[in-house]
């Protein structure tokens, strides 16, 4: 009798990406925010003060998909555009109050999907899984923290 068929680390990886993602977007869609949005709330947050340019390479996304997402941002109160005072023809990205409060719940939610994510797994192997997941990441060139969903 034969087991059932095995399936290769990158099939898994795929599969447990795609469950993942789908399950992080239910839960950011609670606070009113689509994943793109929550990875440039992120990049703000690391880097206050950079312009979009310096954005859009970071997240590795076309100006034009990231004007929508910093417009967007900036309508529902959460960041704030201010002339660069290096380049007065750039604008420089900075969290809001209520931005700053959305990255607390933000930080909650992702900490409650990693947990959810995670649950079959000890502290020890969480870790272990996580070094061996950053060195095939950083194996094909992968910005840490950065989606590749951007890229479209």
């Amino acid at each position: 009798m034969q087991g059932p068929p095995q399936f290769g680390s990158a099939f898994l990886l795929a599969q447990l990406g795609a469950h993942a993602a789908q399950r992080f977007a239910e839960r950011v869609a609670g606070l009113g925010l689509t994943p793109p949005q929550t990875g440039l709330l992120r990049a703000i947050a690391r880097r206050p003060g950079e312009s979009q340019q310096v954005l859009a390479a970071e997240l590795g996304t076309p100006p034009t998909r990231l004007v929508a997402l910093v417009d967007g941002l900036e309508q529902q109160g959460l960041i704030e555009r201010r002339r660069n005072p290096r380049d007065r023809r750039l604008y420089a990205v900075f969290l809001s109050d209520k931005g700053q409060e959305t990255m607390a719940a933000l930080a909650k939610a992702a900490a409650a999907h990693e947990d959810e994510m995670m649950a079959a797994l000890s502290t020890e192997e969480r870790s272990v899984l996580r070094d061996l997941l950053a060195r095939v990441a950083a194996d094909h060139d992968l910005t840490p923290g950065v989606h590749p969903g951007y890229r479209g």
